[in-house]
């Protein structure tokens, strides 16, 4: 049973649960609002998305994710069609649907007090936030651990087979949504074969879980048709446009926990350290803490044994992932943690109850719900990408047939989406010189590092003629680029200078106000 936590006197107790309301309120409002354009990898989810059904496999062949997210967005395509606000409210409606989950999964870990912290801890949290408004899968991720978490416990308790199958079938969905769900249900495994083997020590076989264990293996079994696409992405896509991780990025993805996702800053903001030492001081006392008096915590340095079971999944997933990522290099970002972050907010949740003085527990979560409003309020106004500034000055500017090059592709999908009419001009993209909608992520880096800037210089010159303007969108130091797409701004230069004509930056990138900075030049191939 959920360790008893001293209730709330009558007066405070109306107070929270106004506040309560309000934090909800808010959190609401925030999961479906935000003002920036479409970045890289929404645009590409949308381009795929809205493909046929039957050319998403071999999309996401060449892109590098599993489907599961994709055949969700391309039905809600269809019902609502696909503005920003259409396409990233499937994300919003997920992380809405998340908050009764996660309450029920409070609940269940340790009473009403750690359910309702849980909730507000959610509802407020920057990282919960930012993804409800991004058209990605990690907003649906964060909610299929909740389902897992619930659907787990019950078919641990009562083994009959809607609660077997329910596991089954939350682990297919993990392992279809994204990957790193892999290292999270070997970590579940691996806990649940401890427990099998300490139950058979201590002399109660019957209380093993083994039938949960099946229904785990089930639902990995669900994920065999979809093998072969998968060991064709691990040995081709991989991430080429960041370095593989080391262990200090455990770290990361837990204070990654803490901050505006979409912040262009790589410095943490006052609010988000606040919110960092709340979590970890509260991790511990989950793990360690045993309230004894208002005054007193002791530590146990064995772990207290309702945390041991969600502690070791939430870091021997991100472990396991790091490990991974290194045997395997492929890059490491704060956002593929989103499979831990709901056990490790429910650790937090858990370790707030410790603190036996109601006051000292209320102020201790109302100051961590107001540092993750503050930042979860920044994500209405912070700008992902530059893809705005830029579309606008080529619907403004740009005339019918002129070239618009993109060095490196990876700015294609967010520019193209905002043109108003693409089909009037001739694009091409550096290094594969495909259409901008799509980036075909196989064997990237090769193709960049066998990619010649100064023949696509020279091609993208001869392409446009004596009457059309070249419009380059670009962005130096990209990930395997090196120095390529300054080399194609410095030769379309000197071509049309020479030509009699010249260039002019038009949008001048600023990695300071946006997380997708890019730069759009224009060429002129002769004089006035």
């Amino acid at each position: 049973m959920p360790e008893e936590v001293p209730a709330l006197s009558g007066r405070t107790r109306i107070v929270v649960g106004v506040g309560v309301g309000l934090v909800i309120a808010a959190g609401l409002v925030l999961r479906f609002w935000t003002r920036s354009g479409l970045w890289l990898d929404e645009a590409l989810t949308v381009d795929i998305a809205r493909l046929p059904l039957d050319q998403i496999p071999n999309a996401l062949k060449h892109d590098g994710a599993p489907p599961l997210y994709y055949y969700l967005l391309h039905f809600w395509i269809v019902l609502f069609g696909q503005s920003n606000v259409a396409v990233r409210s499937l994300s919003g409606v997920i992380a809405v649907i998340t908050l009764p989950v996660a309450w029920l999964c409070g609940k269940r870990f340790g009473g009403r007090a750690v359910a309702w912290t849980l909730l507000v801890l959610l509802a407020s949290a920057p990282f919960a936030v930012y993804y409800a408004t991004e058209s990605r899968m990690y907003a649906l991720v964060i909610l299929l651990t909740g389902c897992g978490f619930l659907a787990l416990q019950r078919a641990v308790q009562a083994p009959r087979p809607a609660n077997l199958v329910a596991v089954a079938v939350v682990v297919a969905a993990l392992l279809y949504a994204q990957y790193w769900s892999v290292y999270l249900v070997a970590m579940v495994v691996i806990w649940l074969v401890a427990s099998i083997v300490r139950t058979r020590h201590h002399g109660h076989p019957e209380a093993a879980p083994w039938a949960a264990l099946v229904a785990v293996a089930a639902g990995g079994l669900l994920f065999v048709p979809w093998l072969p696409t998968f060991f064709f992405q691990t040995e081709h896509t991989g991430t080429p446009w960041a370095a593989p991780p080391n262990f200090s990025a455990v770290i990361n993805a837990l204070t990654g926990f803490t901050d505006n996702q979409g912040s262009t800053l790589m410095t943490a903001t006052n609010q988000g350290r606040l919110l960092a030492v709340i979590y970890f001081a509260m991790l511990a006392l989950a793990v360690f803490g045993v309230g004894l008096s208002g005054r007193i915590i002791e530590l146990d340095l064995r772990t207290r044994p309702r945390a041991r079971g969600v502690g070791f999944v939430v870091i021997g997933t991100l472990f396991a992932a790091i490990a991974g990522g290194i045997v395997t290099s492929s890059a490491f970002s704060s956002r593929y943690a989103a499979v831990v972050f709901l056990p490790f907010l429910l650790l937090v949740a858990l370790g707030t109850t410790t603190l036996l003085n109601p006051r000292a527990r209320v102020i201790v979560v109302a100051l961590a719900v107001a540092a993750g409003l503050v930042s979860s309020a920044q994500n209405v106004t912070t700008q992902r990408t530059q893809a705005g500034q830029v579309a606008a000055a080529i619907n403004a500017e740009a005339k019918p047939g002129d070239i618009i090059a993109f060095c490196p592709d990876q700015l294609g999908p967010a520019v193209y989406r905002q043109i108003e009419d693409p089909s009037q001009y001739d694009m091409i993209t550096f290094p594969r010189r495909t259409a901008p909608q799509i980036v075909d992520w196989v064997d990237y880096a090769k193709t960049v590092g066998a990619a010649d800037p100064n023949a696509f210089a020279d091609a993208v010159f001869q392409r446009a003629g004596t009457d059309r303007h070249i419009w380059l969108v670009w962005y130096p130091m990209y990930q395997t680029y090196q120095t390529k797409c300054e080399t194609i701004a410095s030769d379309l230069l000197a071509a049309a200078t020479k030509a009699g004509g010249g260039g002019r930056n038009v949008v001048t990138g600023h990695d300071a106000l946006f997380y997708e900075p890019m730069s759009l030049t224009e060429y002129a191939t002769s004089g006035p």
